[in-house]
């Protein structure tokens, strides 16, 4: 069930382009913050405060590995973003279905 708190923060931890693209990174597997600044071109605070965006919304996790925080993606957290799709999806996929239909038909007709 959609729950509209979980969602919508996972929505605005989504909107932004440099968190999609940490959790780009963290799909591949995890990543110390270190590292995951490097692939930007911005500030490793600045990297930080993405970071802690992405843990609030749960959609990160992170663990102390020494004196570095090494994060992973937390598939489970995009089930709020998931069921969400889910409604346009079911309707996508049956409307496809029925263009399918069509077609096979038209092109029977011909």
């Amino acid at each position: 069930m959609l729950d509209p708190v979980a969602a919508a923060d996972a929505f605005t931890a989504l909107a932004h382009p440099v968190r999609r693209r940490v959790l780009d990174l963290l799909a591949e597997g995890e990543r110390s913050a270190g590292e995951l600044s490097a692939g930007f071109a911005i500030s490793r605070p600045a990297v930080s405060q993405h970071l802690r965006i992405l843990l609030d919304a749960g959609l990160v996790a992170s663990r102390h590995s020494g004196r570095e925080h090494v994060y992973r993606l937390r598939p489970e957290g995009m089930r709020q973003v998931d069921d969400w799709l889910g409604h346009y999806r079911r309707s996508w996929d049956g409307r496809v279905e029925r263009l399918e239909r069509y077609l096979d038909t038209e092109e029977r007709r011909s």
